[in-house]
């Protein structure tokens, strides 16, 4: 009974920690550039003295759907959707992150952010607008400046966006929803293949009818392992019952 019990109450955990990974892509159906997350299981032997009868469901290391999701026209002039693959960077207490979410702002010291305030990174470092300036974004992140009123010298080349496309393998997502290099890894180079289209934004490429139908089959899933240790424990309740008779 001890090795039903075992596959049942590790499955009821993991189908409870996957039904929590598809309520936060369900709560981010809306959420510029977010990247689905993917939870995977796997069946691992419980090693001992005694023999390798009993067996643990456990999560692999979590992953994400790196599906472009929808483009859509804002004709926002700080707002950038990156073509296909790639990521922009934006600057972190402990390093450089990547994200696609491309509404972009000005903050009151002209430092172009995200709207999360996290500052975005240039390929000379951070980026700033003068103030009073609308701008330009043109297609391989190059970020013009026009100050109004000044149409011969008002034009001001800003920088250009850094654009990194690494290998999806070496990404890792962080509890604040932006990714990373894996431990061990130097922060990913400028891609000059990577571009953007201005005036668009990506939108989260959750499915919410997928992660409708997935809630429901996890679900019924941990039902499934709950009845099983209930079973479990009707069979032991019976199999004493016979000990005792006997």
């Amino acid at each position: 009974m001890d090795r039903m019990l075992y596959v049942a109450l590790s499955g009821a955990k993991q189908a409870m920690e996957q039904q929590t990974s598809v309520a936060n892509n369900m709560a981010n159906v809306s959420t510029p550039g977010f990247r689905a997350q993917i939870n995977a299981f796997r069946a691992v032997p419980v090693v001992g003295e005694e023999s390798p009868t009993r067996a643990f469901v456990v999560a692999t290391t979590p992953g994400a759907d790196f599906r472009q999701g929808p483009v859509t026209d804002t004709g926002r002039e700080l707002d950038v959707a990156v073509r296909g693959d790639g990521w922009l960077v934006v600057q972190t207490p402990t390093g450089e992150a990547y994200t696609r979410v491309g509404n972009l702002q000005v903050a009151s010291d002209g430092r172009v952010t995200t709207m999360g305030g996290r500052p975005v990174v240039g390929d000379g470092g951070g980026l700033v607008i003068p103030p009073g300036s609308s701008v330009t974004i043109a297609a391989d992140g190059s970020i013009t400046a026009h100050t109004p009123g000044d149409p011969l010298t008002g034009l001001n080349v800003v920088g250009r966006l850094k654009l990194v496309n690494p290998p999806t393998a070496n990404l890792e997502r962080g509890e604040d929803g932006l990714f990373r290099m894996r431990q061990g890894l130097p922060p990913a180079q400028a891609d000059a293949a990577v571009t953007v289209a201005a005036g668009a934004i990506e939108g989260s490429n959750v499915n919410p009818v997928e992660a409708m139908v997935a809630m429901i089959a996890n679900g019924r899933s941990f039902e499934m392992q709950m009845k099983s240790i209930q079973s479990a424990d009707i069979n032991a309740q019976s199999a004493n019952k016979l000990l005792a008779y006997g």
